[in-house]
């Protein structure tokens, strides 16, 4: 298995009704938090509907974020660029990779909820069709193009940018699939990354996840670009706990508020989970491989069962839910970065293996030990005596 990355995509989903800039606050530590981890990515999503996901732009929520956190590379998770001119979608994207020194992904995607498009009168299918457009003129003017261009919503004469990027290589760009092959059909189109965020959550996402690559691949040889696994990033949920007991307290917290959201308020069918009490809702997640809550154990489980399904991917992002308070979701992140990063990262088996050396050879060198003391005892005995 190649090393993966780890991170988290943080939509976020707080309770409505709760102080707004307390949550924020709370996101911003758990960043900090996670970059002291070591963790490698935090995806920052866009909505602006229904109380719950209440980050408008990830571009600025990152650029506070960056200043706390030094080392994570953050992801926007992602631009509803549907919404937006694609000119200034792009100019955003190349000052916040400035303003990150570099460490910016772009991800993009027609935006998830109905209540958000409505009201700038469009339609889900609208936003679809306006992610493909918008996407193709994101990518020219990133390279550097000049773009003349019409589209439903917006007019284009000779646009460019006035920044370069960062680094040479680019501001690397990914674009957000949840069951529907319209993620696979762009990645591959412009040979950029892949964010899948119902990887897990939607059946039709974990059993797709196979498919949708060879998607990618496929429109990938039809364009001419190339796909690399690397840049493709799973989306879980999980809350882990030095038992599982622990782990199902723990979400008594929150998780309610987080599936009454799809069940009862967001339009947004796909990431429905059924249940109508917390603990039917917390095995049928368990169970159907939807997520973890227990342990770090089944954690390493579920992300060897996602390599297995997709055949490989760069990075797994947890979701970040708000399930139990800070100090249990912090512990959570803890566990995580202590038990379950190294088993992917290459950390953890050689470290086994040098234990295992160590006891091999243990009761032969334990005894060489014992000989070398009692020589130095015969030897200080014998000066002794030849005084």
């Amino acid at each position: 298995m190649a090393k993966l990355r780890f991170g988290y995509f943080i939509a976020p989903f707080h309770r409505a009704g709760t102080n707004p800039t307390l949550a924020l606050q709370r996101d911003l530590e758990l960043i900090e938090h996670l970059d002291a981890l070591g963790f490698d990515e935090a995806w920052i999503g866009e909505h602006h509907s229904a109380g719950s996901e209440i980050i408008s732009s990830p571009e600025v929520f990152i650029a506070a974020a960056a200043q706390r956190a030094k080392r994570i590379r953050f992801g926007t998770g992602v631009i509803s660029l549907a919404y937006h001119n694609p000119l200034w979608a792009a100019d955003r994207l190349m000052l916040l990779d400035h303003l990150t020194h570099g460490r910016i992904i772009g991800g993009m995607g027609p935006g998830s909820l109905p209540t958000d498009s409505a009201m700038i009168g469009l339609t889900p299918t609208d936003t679809r069709e306006l992610l493909e457009t918008n996407l193709d003129i994101v990518v020219r003017l990133l390279k550097g193009e000049t773009v003349s261009a019409k589209t439903a919503t917006h007019e284009l004469h000779d646009a460019r940018l006035q920044l370069a990027p960062y680094a040479e290589d680019g501001i690397p760009l990914a674009v957000a699939a949840v069951a529907s092959p319209t993620g696979a059909r762009l990645a591959g189109k412009h040979g950029i990354g892949l964010l899948s965020i119902g990887a897990t959550l939607v059946v039709e996402g974990f059993d797709a996840l196979a498919h949708h690559w060879g998607i990618a691949e496929e429109r990938a040889a039809a364009f001419g670009t190339t796909v690399d696994r690397r840049n493709w990033s799973l989306v879980c949920p999980m809350h882990i706990a030095e038992t599982e007991e622990q782990a199902r307290a723990d979400v008594r917290f929150g998780i309610e508020h987080w599936y009454r959201y799809f069940q009862k308020v967001a339009a947004f069918p796909q990431m429905e989970v059924p249940g109508e009490n917390i603990d039917e809702v917390v095995d049928i997640i368990n169970g159907a491989g939807a997520g973890v809550i227990g342990t770090p154990e089944q954690a390493r489980a579920q992300v060897q069962r996602l390599w297995d399904q997709s055949g490989g991917f760069g990075c797994m992002l947890q979701m970040g839910h708000e399930w139990a308070n800070p100090a249990a979701t912090k512990r959570s992140a803890e566990l995580f970065a202590a038990e379950v990063i190294p088993h992917f990262q290459g950390q953890a088996q050689p470290t086994l293996d040098a234990a295992e050396r160590a006891r091999d050879v243990r009761q032969e060198l334990a005894q060489t030990q014992l000989s070398a003391i009692e020589h130095m005892n015969q030897k200080y005995e014998a000066e002794k005596g030849g005084k």
